[in-house]
């Protein structure tokens, strides 16, 4: 990329007007150079002034030509040519217009109707088969299971916090079947599932939410902030948006290196998980930004539910959604259906895809309904209508329905699953509950090589405060 850009403005012949820079103007245009040096001129009619402006790049030996630069080109008046083009452009126009702030809405892609059937022009993703449609829903399955047990034993106080992902099954096992499981995966807190498809079995699950020995974290996060760098899951952190910059930094560092490997176009991705609340974050606009600039292999993950905790999106947003954001940036984009895992399976493939071919950003924006309260510290009955939830198509009955179609799946099967689950599960929890937690001196390591002496003194006073009341901690502690 260009490493000086120098820009200013001469006045008109004979006129005493001090120079000024127009980098504002010129942010405008983005520039497309071969190696070496060059400089580009360009001459803009502002009403009756002619203004002359000339742009100096220095580049060095590094050739900058994505496919959405634009170029540039001495003596041309009327044209802004692309990098790929050669006589015709983007023309410049004496006619002042200002266009309408809602155009045509992007199309939501879908395969199954809420019948279960494929829609009309539909067709099954290629790479379905038998077995892969099977674990997709028996994942569904357990993942729901899952949910409503621990939401449950939150309730009866057995752990202090809990996030479900009802509703939107479809879309996190969906998504967690179109990528590869070597794919870097940033969550934001409802993505359980995506591990849950990778191997993370009940017992990590629950040493998380209890704080146990065997907890990766150590007891150091609070429930559901999962993480697991052997299934490349990084860890999840609560406030909002911080790991959509992240991840576009991990996904520009994993180019880097394979370029130095010599490899024409990354092997894996990165996704990076958000809600539609988050693309409210700055952090939203500035990672897109870096993305597309840097050509980050990244695919953003729009889980688009229809809250943000109590805002509804009515009130988060005018435009058409998050999907259409993508083009101001430069950036690729899909919408899909969030309850039809196949719609789901199919776009995270495409995405994977072009991200990968490209090496260049995606974003997908899964449209889905959040049916249950945001976590266990919300009560939703207060600001919206709890019927509506069970009037959305239910992404497991649906897919299920495709799947008995198929042959490939029954009631008595899912039936003695549920069992099995819920069986499992509830081991799970008792053995979490019983298992030694993580001692108080743990909480102070892993930081710095050697303890600071502000971190001496805060560790005696606790281990005093466990001395003094000894009935009111682990005695492992």
């Amino acid at each position: 990329p260009p490493s000086l850009l120098i820009a200013r403005a001469a006045p008109p012949q004979g006129s005493d007007e001090r120079r000024r820079p127009v980098a504002g103007m010129l942010s405008r245009l983005r520039l497309a150079c071969m190696a070496g040096s060059r400089v580009a001129m360009l001459s803009l009619q502002m009403k009756e002034t002619v203004y002359r402006v000339s742009a100096m790049v220095s580049v060095g030996a590094v050739k900058y030509n994505s496919p959405h630069s634009r170029c540039l080109v001495s003596g041309s008046e009327n044209k802004l040519l692309g990098a790929d083009e050669d006589e015709e452009g983007e023309p410049l126009t004496t006619k002042l217009t200002v266009f309408p702030p809602k155009h045509s809405r992007l199309p939501c892609y879908r395969v199954l109707t809420e019948e279960g059937t494929i829609a009309e022009g539909a067709e099954v993703p290629a790479g379905i088969t038998r077995d892969l449609a099977r674990k997709m829903h028996q994942k569904m399955i357990a993942l729901q299971v899952m949910d409503k047990t621990l939401y449950t034993s939150q309730r009866q106080g057995r752990i202090s916090f809990y996030m479900t992902s009802d509703g939107e099954e479809g879309t996190i096992i969906g998504s967690a079947a179109g990528l590869n499981a070597e794919d870097t995966v940033f969550a934001q807190y409802r993505e359980q599932g995506l591990l849950l498809y990778r191997g993370y079995t009940f017992d990590q699950f629950t040493a998380q939410c209890f704080g146990t020995e065997a907890d990766g974290t150590k007891g150091r996060q609070m429930p559901v902030h999962y993480s697991s760098p052997e299934l490349n899951f990084h860890a999840i952190s609560s406030p909002l948006g911080t790991q959509l910059p992240q991840a576009v930094g991990a996904a520009y560092a994993e180019k880097l290196e394979q370029l130095k490997r010599g490899l024409q176009q990354p092997e894996r991705a990165t996704c990076v998980y958000f809600g539609d609340g988050a693309a409210s974050e700055g952090d939203f606009h500035g990672a897109l930004n870096f993305a597309a600039t840097l050509q980050a292999p990244v695919i953003f993950f729009c889980r688009n539910n229809g809250w943000a905790i109590s805002t509804p999106t009515s009130e988060q947003y005018r435009g058409d959604g998050i999907a259409s954001r993508a083009v101001g940036y430069g950036i690729h984009s899909i919408r899909v259906d969030g309850n039809d895992i196949l719609a789901v399976y199919a776009a995270t493939l495409e995405a994977r895809r072009t991200c990968l071919e490209n090496c260049a950003p995606v974003l997908v924006e899964a449209m889905s309904y959040r049916v249950g309260h945001h976590s266990t510290s919300d009560d939703s009955s207060r600001y919206r209508d709890m019927n509506r939830g069970y009037r959305i198509v239910d992404p497991l009955s649906r897919f299920g329905l495709w799947l008995a179609n198929q042959g490939w799946w029954s009631n008595d099967e899912e039936e003695q699953l549920r069992k099995d689950l819920q069986a499992d599960i509830l081991r799970s929890i008792k053995e979490a509950e019983a298992a030694p937690k993580v001692p108080v001196r743990e909480l102070f390591n892993d930081v710095y090589h050697d303890l600071t002496p502000h971190l001496q003194e805060q560790q005696e006073e606790i281990l005093n405060l466990v001395k003094m009341h000894p009935d009111g901690f682990i005695k492992k502690n």
